[in-house]
């Protein structure tokens, strides 16, 4: 496989679009200005203006809003493929932060830099509306969890979207995939205590049907995780390529 087709955005595309060469070529030009950030030190802060977008690489980043109080509230989580701060540099400032969870690489992308590829190739520019489309859903299915879904459905949920996002880019599948969040990171995305999340975790291992622990999750029972959560993909919209 070409290491244009290889890379996250260009997978994570391919469930809109398939991609031509020159497409690829215009997607691979937008990651030459590579940069590494180290966990816990913000790239984007809440506020922020004349920023950049950047598309994660490698690694993992929660985007967060801090309260006046202090507090955060988690907004997501972004995985390899993802776009950081695409609404953002659009509309000038920033109304979030992006942390790194670990160490990660990412590609730093002007807004001229996207304007120009989406002037010279209509189609990958349709594609990159379709992923910033497809977060807007991810955040209202958030909404509708925190909001309405019991704890352990609500836990139950995140993990299999987190496993569903991560297999679209080639790093998770029905078994389960790394992750190197920790709980006070899933209290802060799901409106839940950290031992709160501590027992529904606890419930789903003992139960048989997810294990959460040392940096990776582990379906025991797909089928009968996705029927306590509710769990249909079909808001991420990934499952073959619409435009050929």
């Amino acid at each position: 496989m070409d290491a244009r087709q290889s890379n996250p955005l260009s997978r994570k595309l391919a469930a809109f679009v398939t991609l031509r060469e020159d497409e690829l070529a215009l997607l691979a030009s937008l990651h030459h200005r590579r940069r590494v950030f180290v966990a816990g030190r913000d790239l984007v802060y809440q506020g922020q203006t004349q920023h950049a977008a950047y598309i994660l690489a490698s690694g993992w980043v929660c985007s967060y809003k801090t309260q006046p109080d202090g507090t955060r509230q988690i907004i997501d989580f972004q995985v390899p493929g993802d776009f950081l701060g695409l609404r953002s540099v659009l509309l000038r400032t920033s109304d979030h932060s992006f942390e790194p969870v670990v160490d990660i690489e990412a590609a730093e992308v002007l807004a001229t830099d996207l304007i120009g590829v989406f002037e010279r190739a209509p189609r990958l520019a349709a594609a990159v509306l379709w992923a910033a489309s497809r977060d807007e859903a991810m955040v209202v299915e958030h909404l509708v969890g925190v909001g309405r879904r019991a704890a352990d459905s609500r836990v139950a949920h995140f993990l299999l979207e987190l496993g569903s996002r991560l297999a679209l880019v080639g790093l998770g599948s029905r078994e389960g995939y790394d992750c190197p969040l920790t709980q006070y990171h899933l209290a802060d995305a799901l409106g839940l205590s950290a031992i709160h999340v501590n027992r529904v975790l606890r419930f789903l291992r003992e139960e048989g049907l997810a294990t959460f622990r040392d940096r990776r999750v582990i379906f025991h029972d797909y089928g009968r995780l996705a029927t306590l959560a509710d769990f249909d993909d079909a808001y991420l919209d990934q499952t073959k390529a619409l435009l050929q």
